[in-house]
C-alpha cells in the first residue's frame, strides 16, 4: 500500500504539471479549439488501440514490468509533445504523438489496480477495497493541486514548455522508483511457454468475466459516456474560465482552477468510504452521483460568472471523485486476478472509446456554440448512464466468481448481489 500511495504522488504529480495548460499549450502551437480536442481524441484513441494488448502484457510479462514500460515511453511521448511545439507542427504530427502518449498511459492502466489488488490480498489486508482506492484517490488529488498549480505558475513565470520539461524529469523519477520498490506480489508471471496462446487464453477468460459477467458488463457499457463527457469538461474548463475571467493569458488561473479540481477529488477520495457505508448499494451511489454530476455540468454551461463556475467545477469533480472508488471497488471484487489486468484494459478501452468520440464533438459544438452549450450538451449525454448503471444494479455475477466477490461481510455479499 505504502509503494502505491508512492507510485501515484510521483506521477500524478508528474502528470499534472501539464494538466492545467495542455488545452492552452496546444492552442499556443497553432491548434484550433476542434483540433485541440482532436489531438486529445487520438489521445484516447492510442488508449483505444493499446488498452487490451498492454492489459495482456501485465497478465503475462508481470504488472511491473507493463508499469515500466509506461514510464519510460511517457517521457519520450512528453518530450515529443514540447519539440512539435517549438516547431509549430502540423496537426497530424500533433495526432501520431497523443496516441504514443496513449501508449503510454495503457501500460498503467490496467497494470496498476491489479498489482495493488493482488498485494493485498496476498499480504492479508483486511479493509475495504474503497477504503485503499479512496487513499490513492486523495494521494492523487494532493499531487495534482501542487502539479497544476506549480505548472500553471512555471508557464506563467516562464513560458508553456517548461512544464513539459519537468514533467518529463518526474516521469524519469517515476521510473526510478517503480524499478525500485515495485514488486510482483501475489501474482506469478505466467510460463512463456506459447505466448500467442497464453495470450488467447486470458482474453477468452477476460472476455467471461468481464463483458460476459452481466453486472461488469453493464458498468463496462456506461464508461463511455461518462469517460468522454469528464474528459471535456475538465479540458474545457481552462480556456472556459480564462474566457469567464476575462484573460486569455493568465496561465497561473488556468492552473490555480485545475488544482480546485484536484482539491475535490481529495474530498471525494475521502468521503468514499463514508458514502458506500450510507447506502445499501454501491450502484445507489452511482445513480445519484451520475445525476449530480450532470446538474452540474448544466448549471456550469448556463452561469456567466466566474467565481460561480469555479464553485460549479469543484461540485462536479467532487461527485465524480466520489463515485470512482465504489466503482473500482464493485469491478474488481468481481475479477479473477488471473484475469484482473486485462479486464481493468478493456473497461478503459471502452471508456477511452467515448472520448474518441464524445471529446472532439463537444469540442466541434464548443467551436460552433461556445463552450458553455456544449457544456450543456454534455450533461446530456452524462445522464445516458443511468439505463446502464440500473442493469448492472438487477444482475448477478456468474456462478465462478471470484472468491473476493463472495466475502462473509454484509458490504460484499452486497456486492456479489451487485
Amino acid at each position: 500500500m505504502r509503494t502505491y500511495l508512492v507510485l501515484v504522488v510521483v506521477s500524478t504529480s508528474a502528470s499534472s504539471m501539464i494538466w492545467g495548460i495542455n488545452t492552452l499549450f496546444l492552442l499556443d502551437a497553432g491548434l484550433s479549439v476542434g483540433e485541440a480536442f482532436a489531438a486529445n481524441a487520438f489521445f484516447t484513441a492510442g488508449m483505444v488501440l493499446f488498452e487490451v494488448p498492454t492489459g495482456v502484457v501485465a497478465d503475462t510479462v508481470g504488472r511491473r514490468m507493463s508499469y515500466l514500460l509506461g514510464a519510460a515511453t511517457l517521457v519520450g511521448a512528453t518530450l515529443l509533445y514540447l519539440l512539435l511545439w517549438q516547431t509549430q507542427a502540423p496537426f497530424a504530427a500533433w495526432a501520431g504523438a497523443s496516441v504514443l502518449l496513449g501508449l503510454g498511459f495503457t501500460f498503467f492502466s490496467g497494470a496498476t489496480e491489479a498489482w495493488l489488488v493482488d498485494g493485498l490480498n496476498a499480504t492479508g489486508y483486511q479493509g475495504s477495497l474503497e477504503a485503499a482506492f479512496a487513499k490513492g484517490q486523495v494521494a492523487g488529488g494532493v499531487a495534482m493541486m501542487g502539479g497544476t498549480i506549480a505548472g500553471g505558475v512555471l508557464a506563467q513565470t516562464t513560458n508553456l514548455g517548461v512544464p513539459y520539461v519537468v514533467r518529463a524529469v518526474l516521469l524519469a523519477l517515476t521510473f526510478v522508483v517503480a524499478w525500485r520498490a515495485m514488486h510482483d506480489v501475489g501474482f506469478a508471471p505466467k510460463p512463456r511457454v506459447s505466448v500467442t496462446a497464453e495470450m488467447r487464453g486470458i482474453l477468452r477468460a477476460s472476455m467471461r468475466h468481464g463483458l460476459g459477467n452481466p453486472p461488469v458488463r453493464w458498468l463496462m457499457l456506461a464508461a463511455p459516456f461518462a469517460a468522454g463527457v469528464s474528459g471535456y469538461g475538465f479540458y474545457a474548463a481552462q480556456p472556459y474560465l480564462l474566457e469567464l475571467y476575462g484573460s486569455s493569458d493568465s496561465y497561473a488561473i488556468a492552473g490555480l482552477a485545475a488544482a480546485l479540481v484536484a482539491g475535490a477529488q481529495i474530498a471525494g477520495g475521502a468521503s468514499a468510504s463514508l458514502v458506500s457505508r450510507a447506502f445499501r448499494r454501491r450502484t445507489s451511489v452511482l445513480l445519484i452521483t451520475s445525476v449530480l454530476i450532470a446538474v452540474s455540468l448544466v448549471l456550469i454551461g448556463l452561469v456567466s460568472n466566474f467565481w460561480a463556475a469555479l464553485v460549479l467545477l469543484a461540485i462536479w469533480a467532487t461527485m465524480f471523485a466520489a463515485a470512482m472508488p465504489v466503482r473500482q471497488a464493485f469491478l474488481n471484487g468481481l475479477i479473477p486476478s488471473d484475469q484482473r489486468a486485462t479486464v481493468l484494459s478493456s473497461d478503459n478501452l471502452l471508456a477511452s472509446g467515448g472520448g474518441v468520440v464524445i471529446q472532439p464533438a463537444l469540442g466541434k459544438a464548443a467551436d460552433v456554440w461556445g463552450f458553455g452549450p456544449a457544456y450543456v450538451v454534455g450533461a446530456g449525454i452524462q445522464l445516458l448512464v443511468l439505463p446502464f448503471i440500473l442493469l448492472a444494479r438487477r444482475e448477478r455475477a456468474i456462478t465462478d466468481a471470484p472468491p473476493d466477490a463472495e466475502k462473509k461481510t454484509a458490504d460484499e455479499q452486497v456486492l456479489a448481489r451487485a
